[in-house]
């Protein structure tokens, strides 16, 4: 692999970064370009990464970047950078398996170099991001309170949008509004009811309804019975909302 890197990558002018996608078994999923550019941009985009990643259900990633200078040490930077992306994929149980850089005669490995420490997913760690409701150890919101907080200021900044503007029906994105609602709501352990989260957003009910279903459809959300009261349900993300809400909101800018 290392002499196919060097080969199609190796001797381009400019910096690129190439992540290669791999299933739970190490298998190739993908091996796609993301930037043109230099590296140290990358820390700016990790939602283009791992969005990507989370779409086609990789359970690890390579990073390949080529130095044009000929030097293939990692610099300081491409260390930070692949240090900051194994964090966040830590939180989403997607491995950073290596970070490779190449020339057009060289190539070096850094996890070879052991400049930062890849994270293996275990089997414990994806069963507890399946439990159902609310923070507990281990899961996505147990990272600390950065998404949950982020993800509170949109909320506030958009009904302050809202009390200065007014005119929901231009300025509303209901079903983002849903999706902000119920991940907050579940990152504070509470349990939201369909009709309550429908009153979240700047939607009439009907409309709400009809958006909710949707979300449903494309499976960002899923309806549970209350166990005490059969006309009534709740509100869950599925798995894979809630680690894209968790991504976004995790590096979030206020």
């Amino acid at each position: 692999m290392l002499q196919y890197l060097m080969a199609s990558m190796g001797a381009l002018p400019d910096e690129v970064l190439r992540v290669i996608f791999l299933d739970s078994a190490g298998h190739l999923i993908a091996d796609e370009q993301l930037q043109l550019g230099s590296l140290r941009q990358m820390a700016l985009y990790p939602r283009t990464i791992f969005r990507r990643a989370m779409e086609l259900e990789a359970a690890g990633l390579i990073l390949v970047h080529n130095h044009p200078s000929g030097d293939p040490h990692p610099s300081e930077s491409d260390v930070v950078v692949t240090r900051t992306l194994s964090e966040i994929g830590r939180s989403l149980d997607i491995d950073i398996v290596d970070h490779i850089v190449v020339t057009a005669t060289r190539a070096m490995s850094m996890s070879s170099l052991n400049t930062f420490q890849p994270h293996r997913p275990t089997e414990s760690s994806h069963v507890v991001l399946k439990d159902s409701m609310g923070p507990k150890a281990g899961s996505p919101y147990d990272r600390g309170p950065a998404a949950l907080e982020n993800a509170r200021a949109v909320r506030e900044r958009r009904s302050f949008r809202r009390a200065l503007i007014g005119s929901p029906e231009l300025f509303g994105e209901p079903a983002w509004e849903m999706l902000v609602e119920a991940f907050i709501q579940e990152a504070e352990g509470v349990k939201i009811a369909v009709n309550a989260l429908c009153s979240s957003s700047t939607a009439t009910p009907s409309t709400a309804l009809r958006i909710f279903n949707k979300l449903c459809q494309a499976r960002l959300l899923v309806k549970v019975s209350d166990p005490n009261d059969g006309r009534r349900h709740f509100v869950e993300l599925t798995l894979r909302a809630r680690k894209a809400l968790d991504a976004y909101f995790g590096i979030e800018k206020n």
